[in-house]
């Protein structure tokens, strides 16, 4: 048997591309599901804190307390509801009724006019850490529009600091959330395509007779996954349309880049389908699979809701293994910063790295697994 020969591959594309032709189901799954979910999951999932219950109890109730009730009504953050006491707000803390409860002291509006001290209690629930450290975090802010409100002056700050947020410059979740969900997406639908694609092959014993050809196996894979490969850079530009401009997310980047990024992103996911689906040679154990390897992993360890960096030492050296974790800083570098090919370095080399070895798998796990 001779070399590897493009010819046989292509031979072997173009019977898979008449599979997929004569099979819609498999073009709205690649073509058409992602968009679906980027755009119902990109409406869904919103990292931003906003419209907490607050309980109020305003026991001053002068004209300085009822506006800094406003304040915290008309941030966006808050919806305001009157208690009769304490006791009812704190009953609504326990019951999760209310996030977060303001407590104005009698007295309020004659500290602030007479120059003494308003007192003003504000308790949260500290049962969802991350929602507790973003209300927090927006005291400040919230305080000092109360302050300008009155007609107070700020309080002057010894080292006055500016804050400047590049890239993002409202915060806008959405342009964090989009790229990274189009990336988990789409790498958990190439894993679904190869693997049970070619497991199937193996179950109606198609398989056999490819093998009993001239046929090198990695012809046979080369054949099965490049066609995939145009079907998820066809979702792929989809999904860009529909986060550009249904969702305003900017690309500031090169789309060659990108690209070529996609590429060996969509590469290492068939691939590691293809491991999948030779290992198990079964449809149903494929799919299992490859839900468990493509999507757990790829949701909570690549990056897309925990920073890597945050995660324990053994965690960080564990992600670098998937490809998803590599593909996400290039997705998100090069649509909201316009990094470049320099900047991503790292994460191009580390993708085409687990390309290599998830093909080599692939061919050898063939080479050695042609019987039962």
């Amino acid at each position: 048997m001779t070399g590897f020969d493009l010819h046989r591959a292509a031979a072997v594309a173009r019977k898979e591309v008449m599979h997929i032709l004569r099979d819609p189901f498999t073009l709205a799954l690649v073509l058409g599901l992602p968009v679906v979910l980027v755009v119902f999951f990109g409406f869904a999932i919103d990292f931003d804190v906003k419209n907490l219950a607050l309980g109020v109890y305003d026991r001053d109730n002068t004209r300085h307390s009822r506006q800094l009730v406003s304040v915290f009504e008309s941030s966006g953050y808050f919806l305001p509801g009157a208690v009769d006491s304490p006791a009812a707000a704190a009953r609504g803390l326990d019951s999760g009724r209310y996030s977060a409860a303001l407590l104005v002291e009698p007295g309020f509006g004659r500290g602030l006019g007479g120059g003494g001290r308003a007192r003003v209690q504000f308790i949260v629930d500290g049962t969802d850490n991350s929602k507790a450290q973003a209300v927090l975090g927006y005291l400040p802010g919230l305080t000092g529009a109360a302050l300008r409100k009155f007609g107070a002056a700020v309080p002057a700050d010894p080292v006055p600091l500016k804050t400047r947020f590049m890239y993002n410059p409202e915060l806008n979740s959405r342009w964090f959330v989009i790229p990274g969900l189009a990336v988990i997406i789409i790498g958990l639908l190439s894993i679904l395509m190869t693997a049970l694609t070619v497991a199937r092959e193996w179950e109606n014993g198609s398989m056999e007779l490819l093998l009993s050809t001239p046929l090198r196996p990695a012809e046979i894979i080369a054949g099965k996954i490049a066609p995939y490969v145009g079907l998820i850079l066809a979702g792929v530009f989809f999904v860009n349309l529909v986060a550009r401009f249904g969702f305003g997310v900017p690309f500031r980047g090169s789309h060659l880049l990108f690209l070529g990024g996609t590429v060996l992103f969509a590469l290492a996911s068939l691939s590691q389908g293809i491991v999948i689906s030779v290992v198990t040679r079964q449809q149903q154990l494929a799919m299992q699979l490859s839900m468990i390897s493509g999507l757990l992993p790829s949701l909570l360890l690549s990056g897309f809701i925990f920073p890597v960096e945050s995660m324990p030492v053994f965690f960080r050296y564990f992600t670098m293994i998937l490809s998803p974790r590599w593909f996400m800083e290039i997705a998100r570098g090069v649509t909201i910063r316009g990094a470049g090919a320099a900047d991503l370095a790292l994460p191009l080399a580390a993708l085409a790295a687990l390309c290599a070895l998830l093909l080599a798998a692939a061919f050898k796990k063939f080479k050695t697994d042609l019987e039962p």
